[in-house]
């Protein structure tokens, strides 16, 4: 490899890690904004914590209809125009959830919130092939998607505290208009990237681009680690969203001691904060440890957190230490939303791992398989949603024995779901 093409992995590699945030910050937008949206169009309804999760719901409800189809752009057209497409949809999704507050409507939102979905769906099936292969696959193409994980955990950890220190204490007043400078920044942020990507040399794969042109009898879905990964990508996509999602809503209500919208949004967003931690880690010794491992590791305590967090005492409090954007301060929360936010360390490193067990020994058809894996992260869309329907109906606590399921889940394709047993494929 010459010194251009190494400075030229570089610099894509440094704008691929760049769109992971991009990713994180619009998928995070929806959760918290949930909060105003119950206020401003959903106050007195009893399902109001299920319908607030709409928004949410259909950003990853776009992942559903977009996948596929973003694989076989992908295929068609290559990196960097796919990802520039992405951009162009993702400012569209933006400003129509810009409209909905001006429109003072809760469909308009929705339709903002599903547009947006293109959008990351679209870089996801981008950043997470090219990072993996610019790494060498492998350990080392691991340790290159958890060290862009860290970028994503960093927008995910900022993305609920500003909203919740731009709505404050949630009020009959409180409207989506609350964080139009949020919203504007956004535009400007995928404004300026568009432009710059135009510059930036992205490498392309040529067998992306002739894959879809072979004729096979076998496809991503004849590996059976391939298809359990899928359906492990689709879990654990509803319990990283799910947990701090519901987390907000349930601090941000009676049950939760009612701490206010602000104090909600740093609880969740220091949740996004031991993401970020835990995806450091994750990238300095993913060369190192096997995603096996770590996957194994991070589902086992994670299944024991959450359970701890369901039996702990709710009138039990804690002073926590949370992230305000620039330094710790404490406050006061239930003692399970401590055990709810220490989850995040665990959940920080099962995407990169799944991803990378799922794709090992599937050759050319790994664009495919990128393109169904963003199909599965519907899921993200649908377990906070029947987390929230749970909360509704029989309580916040009761609600996270959803993300214990999933967690176990994981744990068993860590350990045993993984091994790829279709070694006779062809995959050249």
């Amino acid at each position: 490899m010459t010194q251009n093409q190494k400075n030229g992995n570089v610099v894509a590699i440094v704008m691929m890690i760049f769109l992971f945030g991009m990713i994180s910050f619009v998928t995070n937008l929806a959760a918290p904004m949930g909060v105003i949206v119950k206020m401003q169009f959903l106050e007195g309804s009893a399902n109001a914590n299920f319908l607030g999760m709409l928004g949410n719901f259909c950003n990853f409800l776009a992942y559903l209809f977009m996948g596929i189809p973003a694989g076989l752009l992908l295929q068609k057209f290559g990196y960097k125009k796919t990802a520039l497409m992405a951009i162009a949809v993702g400012f569209a999704g933006v400003g129509i959830q810009f409209f909905s507050g001006v429109a003072e409507s809760f469909i308009v939102y929705l339709l903002g919130a599903f547009v947006c979905g293109f959008c990351v769906c679209m870089l996801n099936t981008v950043v997470n092939p090219m990072l993996n292969s610019l790494g060498g696959e492998g350990k080392k193409g691991n340790q290159l998607l958890q060290i862009g994980g860290t970028f994503n955990s960093l927008a995910g950890t900022l993305t609920p505290m500003l909203v919740g220190a731009l709505i404050g204490q949630v009020t009959r007043e409180t409207s989506i208009s609350n964080v139009n400078p949020l919203l504007f920044a956004a535009l400007g942020v995928f404004a300026l990237t568009f432009i710059v990507l135009n510059f930036v040399a992205i490498p392309e794969k040529e067998q992306s681009k002739t894959a879809a042109a072979e004729k096979s009898k076998h496809s991503a879905w004849a590996f059976r680690h391939f298809v359990l990964g899928a359906v492990g990508i689709f879990i654990y996509v509803g319990v990283e969203v799910g947990i701090p999602a519901t987390l907000f809503f349930f601090l941000e209500s009676p049950e939760g001691a009612n701490v206010g919208a602000a104090t909600a949004g740093f609880v969740a967003g220091t949740y996004w904060f031991l993401m970020l931690i835990g995806r450091f880690i994750g990238g300095a010794i993913g060369g190192k440890v096997s995603s096996k491992a770590m996957l194994t590791v991070a589902a086992g305590v994670g299944i024991l957190l959450v359970l701890t967090a369901i039996f702990s005492p709710q009138d039990s409090f804690v002073s926590m230490p949370v992230f305000t954007g620039s330094a710790f301060s404490s406050v006061q929360v239930p003692i399970c939303a401590l055990f709810l936010v220490l989850v995040g360390l665990c959940t920080s490193v099962m995407w990169g791992g799944i991803f990378n067990l799922a794709v090992e020994g599937l050759g050319k058809y790994v664009a495919a398989a990128s393109g169904i894996f963003m199909t599965m992260v519907v899921g993200g869309g649908i377990l906070p949603l029947l987390q929230n329907y749970i909360a509704d109906s029989a309580g916040y606590m009761t609600s996270y024995w959803v993300p214990v399921a999933g967690l176990a889940y994981l744990f068993f394709y860590a350990l045993i779901g993984s091994k790829n047993v279709n070694t006779d494929i062809d995959v050249k």
